[in-house]
C-alpha cells in the first residue's frame, strides 16, 4: 500500500469512497454526497491550510487492479485561534477492504503529519457510538474516550451518537506552544 498526498485527479475516488458512507453508513453525518467540485473544494481548503489530506493506494480485492482505497485528512478542529493546536482528523476506506488495516495507516501518517505541523491534540469525532470499527481503530493508536454526545443527529430513521476521541501529540499538553 502507498500513502501519498491527495492530488485533483484523486476526487472522482474520494467522492465515490465517501458517496458509499453518506448512502450506507452513519460514519458522518451528511445524507446528500456532495458532488466531485465541491470534494474538489473541500481538498483545496485543507490543503491550501498546509494540512495533510492523504490517500492510500492499494490493490484492494485479491487481482483488483491498483487504486484508491481509502483517504483521511486533518484541519483544526474548530476555526477560533484557541483551537490551533488541536487538530480533528478524517478518515474514509473504501468498503471492500475495510478491516484490512487501511484506515490504520491513514491515520499514523496523520498523526506524523499533524505533529509536524504543530498540532499537540488530534481528536476524532466518530458519528454513531455502534461505529466499533472507528473506535476500535483510534483506540489501537493510543486514543482515548474523550466523551459522548447522546443522539446529537438523527440518519436512517433513527437517532445517533457523537464518539469524541483524542490523542496527544508531541508533547502534548505539557507545556504551552508560543504564539
Amino acid at each position: 500500500m502507498l500513502i501519498r498526498d491527495a492530488v485533483a485527479g484523486d476526487i472522482p475516488a474520494i467522492t465515490a469512497i465517501y458517496l458509499h458512507h453518506v448512502l450506507h453508513g452513519t460514519g458522518t453525518f451528511e445524507e446528500v454526497a456532495p458532488d466531485t467540485a465541491e470534494m474538489a473544494a473541500r481538498l483545496a481548503r485543507v490543503q491550501d491550510r498546509g494540512w495533510a489530506w492523504l490517500v492510500a493506494e492499494g490493490e484492494g480485492l485479491p487481482g483488483e487492479a491498483p487504486g484508491l482505497i481509502g483517504y483521511a485528512y486533518f484541519a483544526q478542529f474548530r476555526d477560533r485561534s484557541a483551537y490551533r493546536f488541536t487538530a480533528e482528523n478524517s478518515v474514509y476506506v473504501r468498503d471492500d477492504v475495510r478491516g484490512m488495516g487501511v484506515g490504520k495507516q491513514l491515520v499514523e501518517a496523520l498523526l506524523t503529519r499533524a505533529d509536524a505541523a504543530g498540532f499537540r491534540q488530534m481528536l476524532a469525532v466518530i458519528g454513531d457510538s455502534e461505529n466499533v470499527g472507528s473506535i476500535g481503530l483510534h483506540l489501537s493508536l493510543g486514543f482515548q474516550r474523550a466523551g459522548v454526545m447522546k443522539s446529537a443527529g438523527v440518519k436512517f430513521g433513527r437517532w445517533l451518537d457523537v464518539v469524541f476521541m483524542q490523542r496527544p501529540i508531541g508533547s502534548g499538553d505539557r507545556d504551552v506552544p508560543p504564539g
